[in-house]
């Protein structure tokens, strides 16, 4: 039985992916909250005592990641799965140097990890997920359906036709367990999205099932939306992707690991009332 330490461990894919490694894995979850039978731990600690692992997962930021393995020798240390995004490449032109810098940083974080694997010949896979979501911590559609669930409307962007491919969590932590143990996927970086692509209007439209009772919908156009977009705390580069495809192609991911994502389940969006 491998011993597999979880970054990320109650995040949202890692709430998941648990359940799928019990049978196999003696799992050391990791997390900065004290939890019983889980490493008290920050990553980001020199001073930090990690024990010996054969499987590190990482489901957290990749940048923190990319810095323990570079600074944390782990003889053992045969395999490695890591979560970056699909921000890496769709943010790189982002009229938001945020968010640019944003994308600089997980590029630079993918090849610092493949870099280290690299160098203590350690089998590893990237993964680049489109929109996750699930188990209600996701930081786009959870806090839309939260507000519709609370104010009893919900807001709908006219126009917004920008193709979306949302992933839900539960099929980011199978696609980690599938990769575990599978050489066809050593060395390779997949991007990964749900098994629906969906305008971002309509994937908004359809978080009405997410929320019992009445829900009232609430057209909105764009250009109303870029006059008050500071106001409402929206983006320039999320406005700007209103119309933008962000979507995956799975079709590597199929082919070497039985990856077959749901459709968008909107009801997943939040925990049950």
């Amino acid at each position: 039985m491998s011993s597999i330490l979880v970054f990320g461990a109650s995040g949202a894919v890692g709430r998941f992916v648990m359940p799928l490694l019990a049978p196999a894995h003696r799992i050391v979850p990791v997390s900065r909250i004290a939890r019983p039978d889980w490493i008290t731990a920050d990553m980001n600690d020199p001073e930090a005592v990690w024990p010996e692992v054969e499987i590190a997962l990482s489901l957290g930021p990749l940048d923190a990641f990319a810095g323990w393995l570079e600074r944390t020798p782990r003889a053992g240390l045969r395999r490695i799965v890591a979560i970056s995004s699909m921000s890496a490449q769709s943010k790189l032109d982002s009229p938001d140097p945020a968010e640019r810098a944003l994308a600089a940083r997980l590029r630079d974080a993918e090849a610092r990890v493949r870099d280290a694997a690299a160098a203590r010949a350690t089998g590893w896979t990237l993964f680049r997920p489109t929109l996750i979501y699930g188990a209600g911590v996701d930081a786009t559609l959870a806090p839309i359906a939260r507000f519709a669930r609370r104010r009893r409307v919900l807001p709908i962007p006219l126009g917004a036709d920008g193709l979306r491919q949302p992933v839900l969590a539960s099929d980011l932590a199978a696609a980690c367990n599938a990769v575990l143990s599978n050489p066809a996927t050593f060395g390779k970086t997949y991007e990964l999205g749900g098994g629906e692509r969906l305008r971002f209007d309509a994937m908004i439209r359809r978080l009405r099932e997410a929320v019992r009772g009445l829900v009232l919908p609430v057209p909105i156009p764009l250009f109303a939306l870029r006059r008050f977009a500071r106001s409402l705390r929206i983006a320039p580069g999320a406005l700007a992707r209103l119309r933008v495809a962000l979507i995956a192609d799975n079709t590597a991911a199929t082919r070497d690991f039985g990856y077959a994502p749901a459709t968008f389940r909107a009801q997943a969006v939040l925990p049950p009332e």
